[in-house]
């Protein structure tokens, strides 16, 4: 056994771990020193099935470690739990002369050599498996000292595991959003409130590697279209209102120097905050950027049967939003101008738009927002 840790100093180690979870087999070989235990573990305990597992532990044959969750957890004292943070010993929990002929003091207890434990519920943010910690006496029973040693460290044990319960849940969860981003054709980009970059997607990142439709200058945002570059400056700097900006589902149209057509909106982020010199030091807006296209036989058919397009009236429709207006058209499908305009004037009817512009928007609405 090593030399016990001062208390001040297994406290600070203590929520070291709360920070870093890897740290906790080094806690728990100091409480076990300081407590005066010959083992100690960290470990759940479902209290439905009595079902196990030890997560983290100390001075005890990893052989037992298994056992325990294979078998014995159901056979432990603790089926029935004690308080929340109070510390018992097994006397406090079944009567410990029938214990000692039971199979959890027989198969488990007696070959580690030890005969009294001193447990503690840590934490309970999950009522049905709550963390307990225990800490195995050798021969001799838990006496006060014991008990009184391991309450000392109880506060700070259960307010670390909560720390590691609240940071597991945000990583994760930051985790699984991040890769739904990255799974999404369209650029999105969270802004500040001096249009600087502070995230973008892996849409987002490739679209300022191509350097056309947007780029990052001295770390901000800027797009092709300097009408744009002024709507977003004034609306994240607050001199727009955002809230209305979003609502009225208003899309920036935006055509790149090679041609290619995109169409933008921006999402204001309720997360805004300032520090003392009001300066913006979080997201203020989220600029989602999509290319206009109708990439895919299966969008195309999408369309076609939402608004009853027949098949010319749907090539028209993919060539007005591809290549651009009537005269293009006629040109790349090899027919007459007052052809394309007919049926052109039969797609607004359907789909209830009036200009050209509004079915590129309306084409953006039913790409595919998933990488493929």
């Amino acid at each position: 056994m090593h030399r016990p840790q001062k208390l001040p100093d297994l406290v600070e180690s203590i929520y070291d771990a709360g920070l870093d979870p890897s740290l906790w087999n080094n806690v728990v070989a100091g409480i076990r020193d300081f407590v005066g235990g010959q083992a100690c573990g960290l470990f759940s305990k479902d209290s439905i099935s009595k079902f196990g597992v030890t997560h983290y532990y100390c001075g005890a044959d990893p052989h037992f470690i298994q056992l325990y969750s294979d078998t014995h957890s159901k056979f432990d004292p603790l089926s029935v739990l004690p308080p929340h943070g109070k510390v018992v010993s097994v006397p406090d929990l079944v009567d410990f002369e029938e214990y000692r002929k039971g199979r959890f003091y027989q198969e488990w207890m007696r070959p580690q050599g030890s005969s009294d434990a001193a447990n503690v519920v840590l934490e309970m943010s999950n009522a049905t498996c709550p963390v307990m910690m225990t800490v195995l006496s050798g021969r001799r029973m838990v006496d006060s000292g014991m008990k009184h040693r391991l309450s000392l460290l109880v506060p700070h044990a259960s307010r670390a595991l909560l720390v590691n319960r609240a940071t597991g849940v945000q990583l994760t969860l930051a985790t699984a959003l991040a890769d739904v981003l990255d799974n999404l054709t369209a650029g999105i980009f969270l802004l500040d409130g001096f249009c600087r970059l502070v995230h973008a997607n892996a849409a987002g990142h490739a679209l300022l590697a191509a350097d056309d439709v947007v780029r990052s200058v001295a770390g901000e945002l800027v797009t092709c279209s300097a009408q744009t570059n002024r709507t977003l400056r004034e609306t994240l700097a607050g001199r727009r209102d955002a809230t209305l900006l979003a609502a009225d589902g208003h899309p920036m149209p935006l055509l790149s120097p090679t041609g290619e057509r995109y169409v933008a909106h921006l999402l204001p982020l309720s997360s805004l905050m300032r520090n003392d010199s009001e300066r913006v030091v979080d997201a203020a807006g989220a600029l989602l950027l999509r290319k206009v296209s109708l990439d895919g036989r299966s969008c195309g058919e999408l369309i076609a049967r939402t608004f009853d397009l027949t098949p010319a009236e749907l090539r028209v429709f993919q060539s007005i939003v591809e290549i651009g207006g009537v005269p293009e058209t006629a040109a790349a499908l090899g027919v007459a101008e007052t052809t394309v305009k007919t049926h052109l004037h039969r797609v607004f009817a359907k789909t209830g738009v009036n200009r050209q512009a509004d079915l590129v928007k309306l084409a953006a609405g039913f790409a595919n927002p998933l990488v493929h």
